[in-house]
């Protein structure tokens, strides 16, 4: 897509289908000799677009519904690990139909560190993520998901960055496949030994 140009998005849903054939087509042959051919005759509907704003609302909502399915399955893992319920989203202004979704925050230790503070998102396209202004880099919309976690730092205030020092540039796991992420969270959200052992073997 060139820069300055929008993605125009219409609802592919509306359409109209031609009526049914109807059952005495034969007998209609035999009486004037004429083929109706409906098909040819029924033309579509024009399409109908959606606003930026209304494609925005739909993504919305569904990455909503999606961080909460997500969360209460963490949370039905074991009793023990339980993830507070910080669910937000975010489309790309460009691109309304593509966006990510909190699912939780919490703390974790390696090794003797000091804890870490973590966010964890999905998307519903797959990025490389560099860590600056843009976030997202070399979108890939092949693949419907992403999943990911975040090492996080309070500056001022409640205000959070990217920690850097932590991992990958701040970034401790990402995956396309949600069994691998279910598995990578609650390795984060436990603080059992025994569990995470547990949890090494699914």
């Amino acid at each position: 897509m060139e820069k300055g140009t929008r993605i125009r998005y219409f609802d592919a849903k509306a359409r109209r289908f031609p009526p049914a054939r109807s059952k005495t087509a034969h007998s209609e042959f035999l009486r004037t000799g004429r083929i109706a051919r409906y098909e040819e005759a029924w033309l579509p509907r024009d399409r109908s677009y959606f606003t930026h704003e209304q494609v925005a609302e739909i993504t919305g909502r569904r990455l909503q519904e999606a961080g909460e399915m997500t969360h209460s399955r963490l949370n039905a893992f074991h009793s023990t690990i339980r993830f507070p319920k910080m669910i937000f989203h975010r489309v790309i202004d460009e691109s309304p139909h593509l966006g990510y979704c909190h699912v939780t925050a919490s703390r974790t230790s390696f090794d003797t560190r000091t804890p870490v503070l973590w966010s964890f998102y999905f998307a519903n396209f797959f990025a490389e993520l560099c860590g600056d202004e843009q976030f997202f880099e070399k979108i890939d919309q092949t693949r419907s998901r992403m999943y990911f976690a975040i090492a996080m730092q309070k500056t001022d205030g409640e205000t959070v960055r990217i920690d850097k020092s932590i991992h990958r540039d701040g970034l401790l796991f990402q995956t396309h496949d949600p069994k691998v992420a279910l598995k990578n969270v609650l390795m984060l959200g436990t603080r059992s030994d025994e569990m995470r052992k547990f949890i090494q073997t699914l």
